[in-house]
């Protein structure tokens, strides 16, 4: 079935161009996009119009790294630095995904606020409960959200007998949680927690499974100064970060690498050879401490880059601001190191907020003929205004300062899953 939706369209089919088509027309047939037009083609003339208005036609959001355990902690705890954080607040409010009956009220929540924020994709961490896992993924496919869910592996270094497992009860979890994913648009993920919450057995058994079926690998890396010289006394082997994931075959173009904040040239070019795709979190990075992670030399180096809210390190899971804090992170790093390295501007944050997460999918940047369709309609006229803004101008206000309510209507892999009451 055809169908053509018509409003100010506005898509990134590239680092730093936006592409804005005033008026013009989507064509689907199927969810898949057959072409954005400034006329419509009378081909298409009887086909069925949604006409949007002055809306904005937007790419919707890929969040590429968040914990949906940690929604309910929300803003907690932002003053600690990352491991006694995870200690005090994260492994006791992860331990509470034991109880189905709370997992379920709260994923169902987080399913229904990533849709009606614009977020349709997503790369995310579970908690190590497997049926817990499951109940996720239910909620995210229910709600109309695409991607990866990961059941969490940890077998050490946790909370042992509330938010531990042995290695053995680890491997067996995870292939009895892999039998039952069995879900249309969210998929399974192995999810080693980070290094020093897995021993060499587990990451060992992971690497196997991963390339036995083929299967994508999710976790963190060199996101803290304390993390990092933990990881170098558990692997005294390994002369950097990377290499204790490599070494099990965990390091592969089907990685999700999240944080970087301290990843030097050589780890940088590690990513690149293997096809490693960074996810920056400025917001947790800047609210935890670790840092500014160096994202324009990554980009200029070639290194594919995404980003993620990482709740609940991060405090906001709406991807507009999660893209206003990655450009504010990046003019704080020009200011502090180098004036002659560019931060980030809104389109250029844009893309690494939809494009750059639909490569991961497989798919072309902006809205491609060939891509699923997925697209939010933003109506954003409820601030004042010094005149007519153009269809960049709206989009750089709502990326600043964004309006509650402003998402009229979300389209994922090509249904219409939302549309504001």
């Amino acid at each position: 079935m055809v169908q053509v939706l018509k409003g100010n369209i506005v898509q990134a089919p590239a680092l730093g161009e936006l592409q804005i088509t005033e008026q013009g027309y989507l064509v689907m047939e199927d969810g898949v996009i057959r072409g954005v037009y400034d006329r419509l083609p009378l081909e298409y003339a009887t086909a069925p119009l949604v006409d949007y208005g002055q809306a904005l036609v937007m790419q919707s959001f890929a969040d590429m790294h968040l914990h949906a355990p940690q929604y309910p902690m929300l803003g907690m705890g932002m003053d600690l630095p990352l491991l006694e954080w995870l200690d005090t607040y994260t492994f006791p409010t992860e331990a509470r995904f034991a109880d189905t009956d709370y997992a379920r009220r709260i994923y169902r929540r987080l399913a229904t606020d990533l849709i009606t924020n614009g977020t349709t994709r997503v790369c995310m961490f579970s908690s190590l409960h497997t049926d817990a896992t499951w109940i996720l993924m239910e909620e995210l496919e229910r709600a109309g959200v695409t991607g990866y869910v990961g059941k969490v592996n940890m077998d050490r270094n946790g909370l042992p007998g509330v938010l531990q497992e042995t290695t053995e009860e680890s491997i067996r979890e995870t292939l009895r949680w892999l039998e039952g994913c069995h879900f249309d648009h969210v998929k399974p993920i192995l999810t080693p927690r980070f290094t020093p919450s897995c021993t060499d057995e587990l990451m060992a058994a992971l690497g196997r499974l991963a390339q036995e079926k083929g299967l994508y690998v999710q976790s963190h890396l060199s996101e803290n100064l304390g993390e990092i010289q933990w990881v170098k006394e558990l692997h005294p082997d390994c002369q950097q970060y990377w290499e204790t994931y490599a070494k099990y075959g965990l390091w592969t173009s089907r990685t999700v690498m999240a944080h970087c904040v301290w990843s030097d040239e050589r780890e940088r070019q590690a990513m690149k050879d293997a096809g490693v795709t960074v996810v920056h979190c400025a917001d947790s990075n800047q609210n935890i401490c670790s840092g500014v992670a160096p994202v324009r030399a990554m980009l200029n180096e070639g290194v594919k880059v995404a980003l993620g809210s990482d709740i609940a390190g991060g405090d906001h899971l709406h991807m507009f601001d999660v893209v206003a804090a990655s450009i504010r992170a990046s003019k704080a790093r020009r200011m502090m190191d180098d004036w002659s390295t560019p931060f980030l501007t809104v389109a250029e944050g844009w893309y690494l907020a939809t494009s750059a997460g639909e490569e991961f999918f497989g798919e072309q940047p902006g809205f491609a003929a060939g891509n699923s369709l997925h697209a939010i309609v933003l109506a954003d006229d409820t601030l004042p205004q010094p005149r007519t803004l153009t269809p960049a101008e709206r989009l750089e206000r709502a990326v600043y300062r964004r309006q509650e309510g402003a998402v009229q209507a979300v389209w994922s892999a090509g249904r219409k899953i939302y549309a504001k009451p």
